[in-house]
């Protein structure tokens, strides 16, 4: 899974998303971005910087 942390672009944000793959995290953060931070027109660098910092999702291990 592929992870994305808002508050790594926007200090103080704890809102995050998973998903397979970058392109339908991209597609939720976009979203996220336009209904709560209000952004009305997402850029390419806004979407460099979101990819930028989409990480896999660290592995939970099992006892």
């Amino acid at each position: 899974m592929r992870l994305f942390e808002c508050g790594t672009l926007v200090p103080g944000c704890a809102w995050h998303t998973r998903a397979e793959n970058d392109a339908e995290v991209v597609r939720r953060v976009v979203e996220h971005m336009r209904d709560t931070h209000g952004e009305t027109v997402i850029r390419e660098n806004m979407v460099d910087n979101i990819k930028a910092r989409i990480v896999d999702e660290p592995k939970v291990e099992s006892a």
